[in-house]
């Protein structure tokens, strides 16, 4: 399993945002060329992440990009989510009926298991652990 390009940049985003000090702004060209992230690509991510209420923009020669909440109120889940959607590592585990081999599948307790363990670890994880690492 691997996130998308999408999700990485937006976790990228996000910690460097994080790491400003509070209520300081980033322009989106600045996050994109320290971040080396396509400054169209980045204005879509900052877009849904602004949607899932993660970041707040604003317009104008004071203008930019913060986090919506702190550091602490973020984690890798919200951002990895508020981009691809719900994880699943395969269809099985959200949808039982996907699987021909229904409940008798001798794998299914694994994918679930595999899925509840990245989960938690992504929803234990917020950014406050990196704004104040180098």
């Amino acid at each position: 399993m691997q996130i998308t390009r999408q999700a990485d940049y937006a976790i990228r985003a996000v910690l460097y945002i994080s790491k400003l000090g509070e209520n300081q702004r980033a322009a989106t060209s600045q996050i994109a060329q320290v971040q080396h992230i396509p400054p169209s690509f980045l204005a879509k991510i900052i877009s849904q992440l602004s949607i899932a209420g993660l970041l707040q923009t604003s317009r104008g020669a004071r203008g930019g990009v913060t986090l919506a909440k702190s550091p602490a109120e973020i984690t890798l889940l919200d951002v990895v989510e508020a981009i691809d959607g719900p994880i699943a590592l395969n269809e099985c585990v959200n949808d039982q009926g996907a699987c021909s081999f229904g409940t008798v599948c001798p794998l299914r307790p694994i994918w679930c298991d595999a899925q509840d363990d990245l989960i938690e670890r992504l929803k234990m994880t917020t950014f406050a652990k990196f704004a104040t690492e180098n």
